[in-house]
């Protein structure tokens, strides 16, 4: 638990991916094997059940300390966590516990079915031989709130940095089914329980964002546009009968589009194609918020798959029956894909039409109207690359939609940001009240951040935990990239890519957007 916990907290003190590596690589080159198994499980969500309520845990530390329950909820509030409030509140552990991770995780396990007097006396001996970092991850696991800010990309990276292995081999292997009570390390880091030949898939080919007028590209005819779809850039892949639909984050999410995995089955040959996972419902293109919500859902009801029908933009064809036809150019690999895309929900991406670049200009414009991000401008004779080559991939993407929010809640930033507010809550008006519609925390300078700062100490109403209120008096321009309705946001709107724009310091509250000007820019 000692090399957990450390590691936990190396962790949370940075927001640099290079360091987290760095600390994930140091862990699993000092661990045992079993305690690297239980990292890898409970980074990637297969941790075990709530054997503790955490109303008894609050009980506990209140009986132990003797503090009455306003001052434990005074102190709640103002950490925001209630592991570590807990492991706060208590007092200094008298004995040391050496036991691995590994060992707590089975008696965490075994605490399930004990009674409460008995989960009683076990959590109090836990708490007494760990200190306050150690007792902080004892408490979220048993009270079911274990969480870290590791992707399962990171990870990977890590672990394929430690074992010298291919990360996307590890990312099937980590995502398969596999238990911590029979899986060993070296069988996962190997792929024993996957054959990585069938899943491998290609590095993604990426655009450059254009920052000048189409025309010094050179001769339109040279050149094909399509629209950008405003989705989950994915590669479906079928080699011996087994499909594996990877996003481009490196995640394998098979699971997560049964459609996708059904219709690719139907097609007899094998191949590895390159597109767009899209919510498409009745042949129209669904704002991104409605495919938000299948993302990371394995377990789909009926509803959802019949409100949120998922489909597949295909933009070019990487693989055909085992040949790898990513040096071909971009017009014969798209002219052998086509034949593969009949029926169900796999559709070509097409091509606007053009015959000089003026005739683009109003086809981005309007491309918000088909839920599209922009156009793509991609040369005919180019090659799939491995990432970004410049000159042959652009993404030419439609202006930020703007508002104008003022500013009612604050927080701290972290790392080196902590001595400042630099997380902000926006809201527009309803009426005559401020109804929240975004958090940013992004576009300001380090001398507008300190100014923003000075005020939100000067200006404070309340404070939630870590969160003050403000008073609603700073503007600032909001830019997005997209926006939908939402039931998940009091306002009803979820805006997609919020940044601040711009402080807008000759506006006041007055002048601000109201939520019907807003639900206004959803087409």
């Amino acid at each position: 638990m000692k090399k957990f916990a450390r590691l936990f907290s190396q962790l949370e003190a940075t927001n640099k991916t290079n360091d987290k590596i760095a600390a994930l690589v140091n862990y699993f080159e000092n661990t045992p094997e079993q305690d690297k198994i239980w990292c890898l499980a409970l980074f990637t969500g297969k941790r075990p059940k709530r054997p503790v309520k955490t109303t008894w845990m609050k009980q506990w530390v209140m009986e132990i300390t003797n503090i009455p329950e306003w001052l434990f909820q005074e102190s709640y509030a103002i950490v925001g966590d209630l592991g570590e409030t807990i492991s706060l509140l208590l007092p200094e552990n008298k004995e040391t516990s050496d036991k691995p991770l590994n060992q707590w995780m089975k008696e965490i396990i075994n605490l399930t079915d004990k009674t409460e007097p008995e989960k009683k006396q076990y959590v109090l001996q836990a708490w007494d031989g760990l200190n306050a970092e150690e007792r902080l991850i004892f408490n979220n696991l048993i009270g079911g709130s274990f969480r870290i800010g590791v992707s399962n990309k990171m990870l990977v990276n890590a672990l394929a940095f430690h074992t010298k292995k291919e990360p996307s081999m590890l990312m099937h292997s980590l995502m398969g089914n596999w238990s911590t009570e029979t899986a060993q390390f070296e069988d996962l880091i190997h792929g024993k329980n996957i054959n990585s030949d069938n899943s491998k898939p290609y590095p993604f080919c990426l655009a450059y964002a254009l920052d000048s007028e189409p025309e010094y590209l050179g001769p339109p005819e040279e050149w094909l546009a399509e629209y950008k779809w405003d989705g989950i850039r994915g590669q479906i892949i079928k080699r011996n009968n087994e499909i594996f639909i990877w996003s481009r984050g490196e995640e394998l999410v098979t699971d997560h589009y049964p459609e996708l995995k059904d219709t690719a089955q139907k097609i007899s040959q094998s191949f590895v194609l390159d597109g767009e996972i899209l919510a498409i419902k009745d042949g129209r293109i669904l704002n991104f918020n409605e495919l938000q919500k299948r993302l990371n859902r394995k377990i789909l009801s009926k509803k959802m798959l019949e409100d949120i029908p998922i489909g597949f933009y295909a933009y070019d064809l990487l693989e055909l029956e085992g040949e790898n036809l990513r040096n071909l150019p971009l017009t014969e690999r798209r002219s052998r894909m086509i034949p593969l895309l009949t029926g169900d929900n796999f559709y070509f991406s097409g091509e606007l039409p053009f015959n000089k670049w003026d005739d683009l200009i109003q086809k981005r414009k309007k491309a918000r109207e088909v839920n599209s991000e922009g156009l793509m401008l991609k040369k005919r004779n180019s090659v799939y690359h491995s990432g970004r080559k410049k000159g042959d991939w652009w993404k030419w993407k439609v202006d930020p939609l703007t508002i104008d929010a003022v500013m009612i809640y604050a927080q701290r930033g972290s790392g080196r940001r902590s001595g400042f507010y630099t997380d902000y809550t926006f809201a527009v008006r309803n009426g005559n009240e401020l109804v929240t519609i975004a958090k940013a925390y992004s576009g300001l300078t380090n001398k507008e951040i300190e100014e923003v700062s000075r005020f939100v100490l000067n200006n404070s109403i309340e404070k939630f935990g870590p969160v003050r209120t403000v008073k609603p008096q700073l503007v600032f321009e909001i830019a997005f990239e997209g926006i939908g309705l939402s039931n998940r946001h009091k306002s009803g709107v979820a805006l997609r890519f919020p940044r601040i724009s711009r402080w807008r310091k000759d506006k006041t509250v007055k002048d601000i957007d109201t939520i019907e000007s807003v639900k206004s820019l959803i087409k």
